[in-house]
């Protein structure tokens, strides 16, 4: 029998990749998805088949972190053996926005699910998606043992579902690991985080689609990482024999400038002719530094990124540019045959990642 996973967020970039992910390796998958007027499921759609199908291993189940018998009802008539929760209101600038949803669904929603899986009586390994920002101004580099400083309401609500988890975990002696992860990006990357945003801009300014891109600090620096090969780490977590928490990141930090001077420079433009700044997009409180420390995640698990900096942006940048029409540079595609070989496909937002699907590098 092939183990069952349960993802919540999975129509989110990294739920996408996971779902691909354990795909791959054989599990039979599920999903919590919001019900809505409209399908919010273009992530998914390559992987998803009828369930009426045969060999049909990708199901979906309608639910919100809301709501917490619909979660218990799911995850007692599902009985996964792993549950990788990743869904939650998760733009930091939004959550100044939002604070009492933000509250609500990325910090109490993560105490439903552990209620729900506790009063199952089910035996899984939980997954909590632990953010970077928790540490706030907390001087780098930030490892396991860095003390938390939020600096955001999303921040905050990320705090206490850390703090939850791992007193589910002691108290009732439940498989739980915290993945404490730094910023991690590709095409998937929703369209008003910074990182896309700035690729975007720079395919629709090629394309006469977009004149100026608008955005907020400049100076504030993150640890970016690449998308696919940190939900692999999740996985790894949960295939140990104790449940712990983990520092994910590249141990490398730039400036948001820096991304925009990258993402510019690759194409031939000069990133001063074209960003402004509009100071709507200044969050009331900044985190102004953050850099992994993950020695931990690389001598337990055997994890570390190949994915630079530059390599992920002109990833981004080339995917962008193919979605809008333009003939990509084509330096993101030679950079994921090389470093990862033939399990690895070219990603244009929606197209697979695990060779499993069924597709090949183009």
């Amino acid at each position: 029998m092939s183990k069952k996973a349960l993802i919540t967020g999975i129509t989110g970039q990294d739920g996408s990749y996971l779902a691909e992910f354990l795909l791959y390796k054989g599990y039979e998958v599920h999903g919590l998805i919001r019900k809505a007027s409209t399908f919010n499921t273009y992530r998914i759609n390559h992987i998803y088949k009828d369930p009426h199908e045969p060999e049909t291993r990708l199901f979906l189940h309608y639910g919100d972190l809301g709501n917490l018998e619909q979660l218990s009802n799911i995850i007692y008539n599902i009985r996964p053996d792993e549950i990788y929760h990743l869904g939650a209101q998760s733009h930091v600038r939004v959550s100044f926005d939002m604070p009492e949803y933000t509250g609500d669904i990325t910090g109490l929603g993560t105490v439903r699910i552990l209620e729900a899986v506790r009063r199952s009586g089910i035996k899984t390994k939980f997954y909590q998606a632990s953010s970077s920002e928790m540490f706030g101004n907390s001087p780098p580099p930030q490892n396991e043992n860095t003390p938390f400083r939020p600096r955001s309401p999303y921040a905050a609500a990320k705090v206490y579902a850390y703090w939850m988890s791992t007193n589910y975990r002691e108290g009732y002696n439940m498989f739980i690991c915290n993945g404490i992860m730094f910023n991690h990006e590709s095409p998937r990357r929703g369209e008003t985080f910074v990182t896309r945003k700035v690729t975007r801009a720079v395919a629709n300014i090629l394309a006469k689609k977009q004149k100026k891109l608008y955005l907020g600090n400049l100076k504030a620096k993150r640890d970016w990482g690449y998308a696919p090969e940190y939900v692999e780490v999740m996985w790894l977590m949960l295939q140990q024999e104790k449940p712990e928490d983990f520092v994910i990141g590249t141990g490398e930090s730039h400036s948001v400038e820096e991304f925009v001077k990258e993402a510019f420079s690759y194409v031939g433009l000069d990133w001063k002719d074209y960003v402004e700044i509009d100071p709507r997009y200044f969050r009331p409180t900044e985190v102004d530094f953050l850099l992994a420390d993950a020695s931990k995640t690389k001598k337990k698990l055997g994890w570390e990124p190949k994915i630079t900096f530059k390599e992920l942006v002109k990833i981004m940048v080339d995917a962008d540019m193919e979605a809008v029409g333009l003939r990509p540079i084509g330096e993101g595609k030679k950079i994921l045959q090389k470093k990862f070989g033939g399990w690895h496909q070219w990603d244009c937002s929606v197209k697979p990642i695990y060779k499993s699907t069924g597709c090949q590098i183009e």
